[in-house]
């Protein structure tokens, strides 16, 4: 008799920009079971960025072409650049048989529960508004303007968090990365 794979889970992370979707991921990603998809978008890479592995870092045309295609889970124009989710990247988790990571923003998770994408649904909160702005400050990579901008998106995540399964305050990262990945156990067995 052959040993038949469990079939993966899909984890869809979101929360606003600057909560620390990204710190979460990485620790998630070195706990035994989890892989991330990896996501497209046009916006240029940050320092110490590598395409493929943060991103798919694709021009606005084939990024375009792509969507036309069908390649795409989920994308959405966000903060003026187009983010969306490879069919491929996410299929070729699931089928290893490991909990797929997958970090998106808040339209791209609504347009995944609208298509019936079966899937653990996490919002990631900020413990206050004040950290947050202080988060994102603190990253030394945006101006003011985009900074407001983001506080004012983030307010309209922060409404739409009851849509999520759960939502999971990032006030301390080892306890938030311990009790995702307890939710994620409690829904695979």
């Amino acid at each position: 008799m052959t040993a038949t794979k469990r079939p993966g889970l899909l984890v869809v992370l979101s929360g606003p920009s600057g909560v620390g979707k990204t710190s979460v991921a990485e620790r998630l990603l070195r706990t035994p079971g989890f892989a991330r998809a990896v996501t497209a978008t046009t916006r240029t890479p940050r320092p110490g960025e590598k395409d493929g592995v943060d991103y798919r870092f694709l021009d606005e045309a084939s990024f375009r072409g792509g969507v036309a295609r069908g390649e795409f889970l989920e994308h959405a124009e966000v903060h003026g650049n187009l983010y969306g989710t490879p069919r491929a990247s996410v299929d070729s988790v699931l089928a290893s048989g490991l909990a797929c990571l997958l970090v998106i923003d808040v339209q791209g998770a609504a347009t995944l529960r609208s298509n019936a994408v079966e899937a653990l649904y996490v919002f990631v909160a900020p413990p206050s508004d004040a950290e947050l702005e202080r988060r994102l400050r603190g990253r030394g990579t945006d101006s003011e303007e985009v900074i407001a901008r983001r506080l004012a998106t983030a307010r309209i995540e922060l409404a739409r968090s009851r849509e999520y399964d759960t939502v999971v305050i990032n006030d301390d990262l080892d306890r938030a990365v311990g009790e995702i990945s307890r939710l994620v156990q409690g829904r695979r067995h």
